[in-house]
C-alpha cells in the first residue's frame, strides 16, 4: 500500500481534533502535518522559518494555520502554543518533531555542535512537551508524540552529539508518560531511520568527506543497511505518527517505535 492510500484510511478519534506540529514547514514535519490533514485534524504548522510556514499551512487548505517557534526559547514556545489556543480555541495533539544535526567525529566536536544539537533536539523536545502539558493536565487529556531517531537506539559514528540529544528524547518520553498516565495523556516517540529529508541531504555530504567517499555510496549504504531496501520516506514516518495519534493507540504510551525499514528492531 503506497503512502498516499494510506492518507485515505480514517483512523478512529482523530476527526475534528486540533494538532500543533513543530519543524512542520518541510521534510518529516510536514508530511505528519499533511497526513493529520488528511484525517480532519486542524494543524497548527509551528517553524522558525515562519514564511515557510505559512506557505505549509496554505497548502494544507483552509482551516489550518502557521506560528513561528523557536523551540530552544520558553517565551517563543510558550507565544506560540498561545497563538495556536486562540486560532483553535482547544489544542489535542502535540507532536514535537523540530530537530537539527551536524556531523563531526566525536574527537573533533566543538561546544557549539554539542549545544546546537542539545538546545534544539533535546531541549526543544523537554519546553513543547513541558508547555503542552500544562494545557492537557487541565483538561484530563491529550496526546504527545515526540521525533527521536535510530540514533537514539544506537550510537551513530560521526553523530555522537546528536545520538546523546536524541537519546535524551526517548528518556524524556518514558519518564513523562509514567508520570501523566493517570491524567489521560499519552506520550510516545518515533524513531525515523535513513529518510530522505534536506537534513539527509546534508548529511550525506558531510559523511562522504568524512569517510573518504562518494555521497552515492553513501546513499548505497544506508540501503544496504535496511533490509527492506530502500531510502525512507517522510511518509513512512508520519503513517506512524498519525497511527499513535488516534484511538487505535489509545493503550499505548511511553513507547519509542522503530520506524526503520528493520534497521534496529529491538
Amino acid at each position: 500500500m503506497q503512502p498516499n492510500q494510506l492518507a485515505d484510511q480514517k483512523h478512529p478519534g482523530l476527526a475534528r481534533k486540533r494538532a500543533i506540529v513543530t519543524g512542520a514547514a518541510t521534510g518529516i514535519g510536514f508530511a505528519i502535518a499533511k497526513a493529520l490533514a488528511a484525517q480532519d485534524v486542524s494543524v497548527v504548522i509551528a517553524d522558525l522559518n515562519l514564511e515557510a510556514a505559512q506557505a505549509a499551512a496554505a497548502s494544507l487548505g483552509a482551516g489550518h494555520h502557521a506560528v513561528k517557534i523557536d523551540v530552544r526559547e520558553r517565551a517563543s514556545v510558550q507565544a506560540a502554543f498561545d497563538e495556536a489556543l486562540s486560532s483553535f480555541g482547544a489544542l489535542d495533539i502535540c507532536i514535537a518533531n523540530a530537530g537539527v544535526s551536524t556531523m563531526r567525529r566525536a574527537v573533533d566536536l566543538s561546544d557549539d555542535d554539542w549545544d546546537f544539537n542539545m538546545n534544539v533536539n533535546a531541549r526543544g523536545v523537554f519546553l513543547t512537551n513541558q508547555v503542552a502539558v500544562r494545557y492537557f493536565i487541565k483538561e484530563n487529556k491529550g496526546v504527545i508524540v515526540n521525533t527521536a531517531s535510530l540514533a537514539a537506539k544506537i550510537g551513530a559514528p560521526l553523530l555522537a552529539h546528536y545520538s546523546a540529544s536524541k537519546f535524551a528524547v526517548v528518556g524524556w518520553t518514558q519518564a513523562l508518560a509514567r508520570e501523566l498516565a493517570q491524567q489521560g495523556i499519552r506520550v510516545n516517540a518515533v524513531c525515523p531511520g535513513f529518510v530522505r529529508t534536506s537534513m539527509q541531504e546534508r548529511e550525506i555530504l558531510w559523511e562522504a568527506e568524512l569517510r573518504g567517499m562518494t555521497p552515492a555510496e553513501v546513499e548505497e549504504d544506508y540501503i544496504r543497511q535496511t533490509p527492506l531496501g530502500r531510502i525512507e520516506t517522510p511518509e513512512d514516518v508520519a503513517g506512524v505518527v498519525v497511527f499513535l495519534c488516534s484511538d487505535a493507540a489509545r493503550f499505548m504510551t511511553g513507547q519509542a517505535l522503530n520506524v526503520t525499514g528493520g534497521v534496529y528492531t529491538t
